[in-house]
């Protein structure tokens, strides 16, 4: 049975220890680290990148920010997210929990038999996805470049050097005709294989099978895109346009820097699981992205957002968050009059 290297992320210092404890009386799980906290949590994840993660989404404290949002963070650095175990007291949150992709969930205290259970079917998986990817591919499909046509034969030894040094010949005559790449890198290019052959089915409809390079990435980090779906009708919205949020009632009113309003079917709860810095919690209806605040009033207790009329107010609970916003507005390129 495969070792597994795993983390805990928990604000409940029991629930930690206890968990800990049961993982580690197996002896093919190792455990690396621990946190309290949405931040330490991703730190510690992308420091050890263990093959599990024990996930509390249900916090004691919710100052910890604890919630499935950690999941969708991790996708925003990670190409392969660690399998996620849920542990919770809370099992009315099992389903949305499934739908983030999370590998099991466990209600605490965990016991050591569904740990055992969680540990065969992730050896299971393993062992299953092992095989596939050393499964030979046959029939295997052969593109010709020059001829743009798909034949499919039975591989062999023999045949794969031949398609190997005819596709690497093919490639690297049919860029320099098409000038897709100057005489002066086009070897590096090919020796360092970043160019590849399009590989088409033969019964696909392909408009264009000509050779392309396989462009490299842009590393810049990509904007949160939020998508509010409703009877298949996808929108995508980059968070960083958001002003606020509004609660409706069961539902959320995303308010847009353009002025527009999006309705989505989700509490504002839900939202505040999601969405991280920016975006700062300041009454029981309002979420808002303290890039848009221009005014804080306090003896008023409201927010002014920058360019329009609106007013947000902000409670007596959630006043520690305001004072957060002052703090980091403060903290930047500021200057106080």
């Amino acid at each position: 049975m495969k070792n597994f290297t795993f983390v805990i992320i928990d604000d409940d210092h029991k629930n930690r220890l206890k968990t800990k404890a049961t993982a580690e009386s197996f002896s093919n799980l190792h455990f690396l680290a621990m946190a309290d906290n949405y931040d330490d949590g991703i730190d510690i994840v992308l420091e050890h990148n263990p093959d599990v993660i024990f996930l509390e989404i249900d916090p004691l404290e919710k100052e910890s920010n604890l919630s499935l949002g950690l999941i969708n963070e991790l996708y925003r650095y990670l190409s392969k997210v660690p399998k996620v175990i849920v542990t919770t007291k809370n099992d009315s949150l099992c389903l949305n929990a499934f739908k983030y992709g999370v590998f099991d969930y466990l209600i605490n205290p965990i016991e050591t038999k569904e740990v055992r259970k969680t540990i065969f079917r992730l050896d299971k998986e393993l062992e299953s996805n092992t095989v596939i990817a050393s499964k030979p591919q046959n029939p295997v499909q052969v593109f010709n470049v020059n001829a743009v046509e798909v034949h499919e034969t039975v591989a062999t030894d023999s045949d794969e050097v031949v398609l190997n040094e005819l596709i690497d010949e093919s490639i690297s005559e049919e860029l320099l005709e098409n000038d897709l790449i100057t005489d002066e890198y086009s070897n590096d290019i090919i020796e360092s294989e970043q160019v590849i052959a399009v590989v088409e089915d033969k019964n696909t409809d392909v408009e264009d099978k000509s050779v392309t390079l396989l462009q490299t990435e842009n590393t810049k980090e990509k904007p949160l895109i939020i998508c509010v779906k409703s009877y298949g009708d996808y929108r995508y919205i980059e968070a960083k346009d958001i002003c606020y949020l509004q609660a409706d009632n069961n539902s959320t009113d995303i308010h847009l820097n353009t002025g527009e309003m999006i309705t989505a079917f989700k509490t504002l709860k839900h939202f505040e699981g999601l969405l991280t810095y920016p975006f700062v919690r300041i009454h029981n209806s309002y979420i808002v992205n303290i890039d848009y605040v221009s005014r804080i009033h306090t003896g008023n207790a409201v927010c002014h957002i920058k360019n329009t009329t609106t007013k947000l107010p902000f409670s007596k609970s959630y006043k520690e968050n305001i004072d957060a916003i002052i703090a980091t507005i403060a903290s930047g390129n500021y200057l106080e009059i």
